[in-house]
């Protein structure tokens, strides 16, 4: 007969995910290091009971984090997936209701990037005792739906633990998705109330230590020889490396094919830092904000190479950047989705193992070194472009691009600089010198405002020997800074750069740019004249906020108040927020592509009918890559 203990359907799965272990190239690690959780009716007698008790007793090794809000608990848990290479995670409880909704914005993030994290959200009764309840949907169309299906859309994988004995199947599923290299994402378990409570007698067996091996997909021979046939055969190749690079850890492969082919390498977001900004073949960013370098040779390419990476369309500059009519794209992909991209010569592996796959083939092959001259000349003009940007001289309050060049400096190799949304993200994905694939840490999959702070959390919990730097402006620091508590109470030090503009600087200068006037993006007074939020500067003190919220607190209104700033925080042993004003109107780097955002096709105002003749200008350049 099988032996059994009796647990609730809590308690069997705090002890379950006590027992998650990944394990990639011969090394382990704990799967679910630990669960997130804010409590409230719906999962603190349940899941809050449960992990009480492991607590307590210690029958299972699973710390409670609290967090201060359900979203920013999620960021933190994809923070840490993106420092570990999707090798762990963590798991989220949060109450029935507008606690468990909380989370679908940190879902969709998750998903939308790539990045495991497993969600508890409470739900309503199974049994439909007490119905309806606190914070129950009550659906027309059926009695099973709840607010918790709002999650299905977000979800990689999605299921309702409706009887305690579903939680065997759910669990193992949820398990086999999160250690996914192509289908992770956010993984939902919604966890009714009173089956979270409920006692079953559990198969001993169900707890046992469970490794799950995160394989390296081999390349296919004739697949390689193809790919290796249309190298061969370019004479203006460019690769463009992907998040899928520093996630398999192929930055050593990379860097060899590189150099042994002469093959220039450009970055997408969550790629830099594969390639050392100050390595020979390395041409910066690549897309609507990227480098000059990388968009001129992309705009010559006549064959891609993309590494782990999916083509948004800032990656592209919305189909534009590759301007080549006879473009030819090879995708080195493990997902199938993103290596057929763009009509691609797919091959589905591992980047680390295709790279050296594709080395054999190409051992005797290099680029001219005409190609390698004008890559070399290309990348000395970006560093002066850069340079500039740093040097600016803008002035009474200093440019956002001086700030960046002195945090540049700041900084070691190994510190981690985490931003999101924005116009940061844009000036850093030219100006940001990363040398470490960790470095950079820039979520522009989704872009969410408010993820930096609580990223913050999590990637200084991944790895604790990092400094930690959290870039926000005041526009996405305003939408959840709350998580600087949480760094309080657990004693991480983290510093947060906070760039202080009064407004949105990114979409202000899109909707310039749109002959939109910059309306609705500034954070002022309402003109009583106009009618319009354009009166003077609001009296908000951010820096107070910080302090208030438990950080220490330092002030910077120039470039040299910000590098001695900078020094101090990185000497504190405790949570830094080094709060610096900029220039709204601060030039931006140069721009050196384009992004399609459609502009009204009639107008009774001059700036926008101006800018509509210049989208229906970069219109023309754009296609598919067929």
């Amino acid at each position: 007969m099988t032996n059994t203990v009796r647990l609730t359907t809590a308690q069997a799965l705090v002890r379950f995910l006590a027992n998650q272990f990944s394990e990639r190239d011969g090394q382990e690690q704990r799967l679910i290091p630990g669960v997130w959780g804010i409590f409230g009716h719906g999962n603190v007698a349940g899941l809050g009971q449960a992990l009480l008790q492991a607590a307590v007793t210690g029958e299972a090794d699973l710390p409670y984090y609290l967090a201060r809000n359900e979203q920013g608990m999620v960021h933190a848990s994809v923070a840490y997936a993106k420092m570990r290479d999707r090798l762990a995670t963590f798991a989220c409880t949060a109450s029935t209701g507008p606690g468990s909704t909380n989370m679908i914005t940190g879902a969709a993030l998750a998903t939308t990037n790539r990045l495991p994290v497993l969600l508890l959200p409470s739900d309503m009764f199974a049994t439909r005792a007490a119905d309806p309840v606190l914070q129950q949907l009550e659906d027309t169309r059926g009695g099973d739906v709840t607010v918790n299906d709002a999650f299905r859309a977000v979800s990689k994988y999605f299921d309702r633990v409706s009887r305690p004995e579903q939680l065997v199947p759910a669990a193992l599923a949820a398990m086999r998705v999160l250690t996914d290299p192509v289908e992770t994402g956010a993984v939902t378990l919604a966890l009714p109330q009173d089956v979270q409570a409920e006692a079953h007698d559990w198969p001993v067996d169900f707890f046992r230590r469970r490794v799950w091996h995160v394989g390296r997909p081999v390349p296919e021979p004739p697949a390689v020889e193809r790919a290796a046939r249309l190298l061969r055969g370019a004479r203006t190749p460019l690769i463009v490396a992907g998040g899928g690079a520093v996630y398999s850890g192929a930055e050593t492969e990379l860097r060899a094919f590189a150099e042994a082919t002469g093959i220039p390498v450009a970055d997408t977001h969550a790629g830099k830092g594969a390639v050392p900004w100050d390595h020979p073949c390395a041409v910066g960013g690549i897309g609507s904000t990227g480098a000059y370098a990388a968009n001129e040779l992309a705009r010559e390419a006549d064959v891609v190479l993309g590494i782990g990476t999916r083509y948004s369309d800032f990656t592209t500059a919305s189909h534009t950047v590759f301007g080549n009519p006879d473009v030819t794209f090879v995708n080195l992909n493990v997902a199938r989705l993103d290596a057929v991209k763009h009509s691609a010569e797919p091959l589905v592996a591992d980047a680390r193992l295709g790279l050296q796959a594709l080395a054999g083939p190409l051992a005797d092959w290099e680029v001219d070194p005409r190609y390698r001259a004008r890559t070399r000349e290309l990348i000395a003009r970006t560093r002066e472009i850069e340079d500039a940007c740093f040097t600016v001289g803008h002035g009474p309050l200093p440019a956002q691009t001086e700030i960046l060049g002195a945090l540049n400096d700041a900084l070691d190799d190994r510190a981690v600089v985490i931003n999101a949304a924005g116009s940061l993200p844009g000036d850093l994905q030219q100006l940001w010198r990363a040398r470490d694939p960790k470095a950079y840490h820039v979520e522009y999959a989704y872009s969410c405002m408010g993820y930096e702070v609580a990223a913050g959390v999590g990637a200084k919990m991944a790895d604790p020997s990092r400094e930690v730097v959290v870039l926000v402006g005041d526009g996405s620091y305003l939408m959840m800074a709350q998580e600087i508590v949480t760094m309080v109470s657990e004693g991480l030090k983290v510093i947060v750069v906070l760039v202080q503009n009064h407004g949105f600087a990114s979409i202000g200068a899109l909707s310039e740019s749109l002959g939109s006037q910059r309306f609705g993006t500034k954070y002022r007074y309402r003109d009583d004249s106009s009618g319009l939020l354009d009166g003077d500067v609001l009296p908000v003190d951010l820096a107070a906020n910080a302090s208030n919220l438990g950080a220490d607190v330092l002030h910077a209104t120039s470039v040299g108040e910000f590098r001695a700033a900078m020094e101090k925080a990185k000497a504190s042993s405790h949570t830094t927020v080094v709060h610096v004003e900029t220039d709204l109107y601060g030039p931006n780097p140069p721009g050196h592509g384009w992004w399609d955002v459609p502009v009204s096709e009639v107008s009774a105002l001059e700036s926008t009918r101006t800018a509509r003749a210049a989208y229906a200008a970069h219109k023309l350049s754009q296609r598919h890559y067929l």
